[in-house]
Order: structure tokens, then sequence, then C-alpha cells
């Protein structure tokens, strides 16, 4: 879900300084043209940088149960960026998987009256209300990751591109299999949830960007982001399909367990890619001891800018980097490509499934 990262296409913090005046050299005995006459400057968002102390904020945080590793770095990353500022208080709920407890602990934040709230909703659908209300209550809320379905319940929207992971999947698998001439190659998909946005989203982007190869998904099959369920879908797969050329797996948290199935399969013919980023997974990459040779980023680092981007709103901060005053309202992290070429430099940014 597990999916980019704050530090590429958008700085949080740290002032933006402006142009100085125009410096004209002079050379032997002339002398200095006159200054021309120019608009000024745009001043700087943030005289001393947005990261230097302002008003004490507390910013809620909701998110569901840690029982995935792609959740538990999410819920580590938003604590870990909270105690960068000393003007933050974070005032976490107990994580739940359970619809209704996840709407009482909101309820909760609401009755605090925080100054911010961060929700990764566990359906975005089914909590769209309570942060409907929280809006309505004058508390901005930061949409993480799955997206609530009513603008008017989210200040500023904050995730991965699902879309975009289909894509750099597709064009991933789609590139190499026409590199290497196959024709009419058998291309598995293992997806996550099957019935969320977010997963629908992923396999469109892979389908569209197979078809600019002229291939297409051969079979495909959900295993619900857990290691049990991705061996065992992994096994019916294989079981079913005599040959392959390639897999896209959704999820690297997951992928343990579809990795688990393909080794004990004894199968090595086909060249498979994961999705989000997962430090194992890019262990596995850059051993290059296996089927896995890439895997399309959907960090988890989303959530340490959604508390830096909470912060800035509850101060009534803009972006520093950004003209603009006041914070954007839909922020998009970029799906991007992890192989053995680049893997060093993205394994510190991976979390442990």
């Amino acid at each position: 879900m597990t999916e980019n990262v704050a530090r590429r296409g958008f700085l949080l913090g740290g002032a933006v300084i402006g142009a100085g005046a125009l410096v004209t050299a002079c050379t032997g005995n002339e002398a200095p043209a006159p200054a021309a006459a120019s608009a000024p400057a745009p001043a700087p968002a943030a005289t001393g940088g947005n990261d230097a102390p302002g008003e004490k904020v507390v910013i809620g945080f909701s998110a569901p149960a840690a029982d995935h590793g792609w959740i538990a770095a999410i819920a580590k990353n938003a604590e870990a960026a909270a105690k960068e500022y000393s003007d933050i208080e974070f005032k976490p709920v107990e994580p739940t998987n359970d619809i209704n407890a996840q709407i009482s602990a909101v309820e909760s934040l609401i009755a605090a009256k925080v100054a911010a709230l961060v929700i990764l909703p566990n359906d975005g659908q089914q909590l769209n209300q309570i942060a409907r209300q929280a809006s309505d209550a004058g508390i901005p809320v930061i949409n993480l990751d799955r997206v609530f379905p009513d603008k008017l319940s989210y200040r500023t929207w904050i995730g991965g591109d699902n879309y975009g992971m289909g894509v750099a999947a597709g064009h991933y698998i789609g590139k190499k299999l026409k590199d290497k001439g196959v024709a009419s190659p058998v291309i598995l998909e293992i997806q996550g949830i099957a019935t969320l946005p977010l997963t629908q989203d992923r396999s469109k982007g892979f389908e569209d960007a197979l078809k600019t190869y002229g291939f297409s998904v051969t079979a495909k099959q959900d295993a619900q982001f857990t290691v049990e369920s991705g061996t065992k879908v992994a096994a019916n797969l294989l079981q079913a399909h005599k040959k392959i050329d390639a897999i896209w797996n959704h999820d690297d948290d997951q992928g343990i367990g579809v990795l688990a199935a393909i080794k004990e399969a004894g199968r090595s013919e086909f060249f498979m890619v994961g999705g989000a980023g997962s430090a194992n997974a890019m262990r596995d990459i850059q051993a290059g001891s296996g089927v896995l040779e890439a895997t399309v980023t959907y960090s988890p680092t989303m959530a340490s800018s959604a508390i830096k981007l909470a912060r800035l709103i509850a101060q009534g901060k803009g972006m520093s980097d950004l003209v603009e005053n006041q914070v954007p309202q839909s922020i998009t992290l970029a799906s991007e490509t992890i192989t053995k070429d680049n893997v060093a430099e993205y394994l510190p940014l991976g979390f442990e499934s």
C-alpha cells in the first residue's frame, strides 16, 4: 500500500533564498551601468525557515493496526517526524483494523480539539463521515494514502501513485520481454485486496502500460496483503501455469509468501517485479540470486511528510519552496523503479516486512 518521498519534488522545511540584486561587471574605466528596473522578487514563504519552532500544535494521528510491515512503518515514520519538532505534541490513538473502533478513536481526537488530524483510514468510504465531522469542526484533516471520497472531508491528501506503480511495473516487464523478443508472454499479476480502489488503480496502470508493448495479463489473483495468502495464491498460479515469463506482485510484504512458494516449487524460468519497496525485497534484488529483479515504490515515508504538512497547515504556513502561501490540496508521490543498478540509493528508505 502499501505507496513517494518528501525529499523528491517537495522540500517541507528550510527557507527559500531570494534572488539578489543584479550585479553588472565593470571593466577598465567604464562606469557601472544603472540597475535595470524589475519587478520585486517574491518574499520567502517563511522567513527563517519552516523548520524554526513556531506555535505549539497538537497533531492527532489514526491508522490501522501495524500487522503489516508497510503499516508498521507508517506509524513509526509519523512518530519519528513529530519528534523532530519541539512545537508538535503528537497525539496518536490506538491503531485498529476495526472500522467502528477507528471511528470512535477519531471522535476522541475531535473532542480533544487537536490542531490538525492525520488519518490513514482502514477504508476511505467508511471513514468519510467522521473525517467530514472533523473538518466541519474546524480541524484540518490530512488524508494519508486511502482517500476519502468527499473532498470536503479533508484539507490535504498525500499518498503514493497507485496507478503509477502499475505503469512502472508494466513498463519494466513489457520492455524486458520486448527486448528479449518474447511473443505472447505469460504474465501473471498477484494483487493485494481486489476490492480496494488502490488495487484497481494498480491493475489499471499495469494493464495500460503492457498494452503499449502489445501484451496483456494472462491471469491475476488477489492475495490480501498477507504472507500466508501470498504463499497460497502463488502456489496455485504456479501449478496452473507450467511456463511463466513474468510476475508482478503488488506488495512486498505478501511477496515474502510469494517468493517462498516459488522457491518451494523450484521455478526460476521467469522474473518478478515487487511493489512498495521493502528492505527485504531490496536485499533480494541486491543479491541477484533469485527471480525478484525489481520493485516499484510506494514509500511509507509519506507518513513523515503528512506530519510535516499537518504542522504547516496548523501553523498557517505554506511550503517554503513553493510560491503559494498555502499547502497544496493534493500531493502525489512518484512511483520509482528500484533495480540492482540503484538499489543502494533506496535501501535506507526501505521498511522491514
